[in-house]
């Protein structure tokens, strides 16, 4: 009844606002949409707004705790999986906590309605514990034709989409016999915070466009699937270990799926 009044009021339909709740795997947040309406026992109009907007942001935290236990750490587990333990749960109901508001709108009848998002990598930090295994900086004695093949790429694009993959939290690029090649893991303390393992794109075009990966990344083709984890053939991956490991611990990953 809330939403159908408030319809009358909205500034954009509220079926277009819909559509943006829940995960962004391109841009790696959690988005959802918190609605407050006005409290009817305010003695003025300001009281009822502040109200309001306590409301909306109970119910914004309510449902990225709902949107949020349905996201997949891996194929096998969901970070609901994962907040059965008391300690994890506390951790991300903590990093929840911490939303940030995107947009805010006022309606006439003094009721709000909060848009919040949430970095998707702030979950898997919490979920993965740091194990400083991040890539090591190039060092002084490479040659420079070699320094220049490492970094003319802006990114690495793996293409897995012939391959049925679902976007998870936590994806690995494992070798042919199964060493991880890429992971949580690899990223550097700021891209665990910030920028997440991987973006999930359902083009090259769309990869390309967007900031994480640039123009010119690495294109690789992943071979098969394990799980949530792509395995590289060998000529793929000795082309990952060309690429600048900086570009690795900054997160500049994208996966392409359909």
């Amino acid at each position: 009844m809330r939403r159908a009044l408030w319809a009358l009021v909205l500034a954009a339909p509220l079926s277009a606002l819909a559509q943006g709740s829940g995960v962004d795997w391109q841009r790696q947040v959690l988005r959802v949409t918190g609605d407050g309406p006005p409290d009817v026992k305010a003695s003025n109009p300001s009281q009822a707004r502040l109200g309001a907007e306590r409301s909306a942001k109970e119910d914004a935290l309510k449902d990225l705790l709902e949107q949020a236990r349905s996201v997949h750490l891996r194929a096998d587990r969901t970070v609901g999986d994962e907040m059965a333990r008391e300690e994890t749960r506390r951790k991300v109901e903590d990093v929840l906590r911490g939303y940030k508001v995107v947009q805010k709108r006022y309606y006439s009848d003094s009721g709000v309605q909060l848009e919040v998002e949430v970095p998707l990598a702030a979950l898997t930090s919490v979920l993965i514990p740091s194990t400083e295994a991040a890539a090591p900086a190039e060092t002084k004695q490479e040659a420079p034709a070699k320094k220049d093949a490492r970094t003319k790429h802006t990114g690495l694009v793996v293409d897995a989409r012939k391959l049925g993959l679902a976007p998870v939290l936590a994806p690995r690029l494992l070798d042919a016999s199964g060493q991880p090649l890429y992971g949580a893991e690899t990223l550097s303390a700021e891209a665990r915070q910030a920028t997440g393992v991987a973006g999930f794109f359902g083009s090259l075009e769309q990869a390309r466009k967007s900031t994480l990966v640039g123009e010119r990344p690495l294109v690789l083709e992943a071979a098969r699937v394990q799980g949530s984890d792509l395995v590289l053939e060998s000529d793929a991956a000795k082309a990952l270990a060309g690429l600048d490991p900086r570009l690795l611990a900054d997160g500049r990953v994208a996966i392409l799926i359909r």
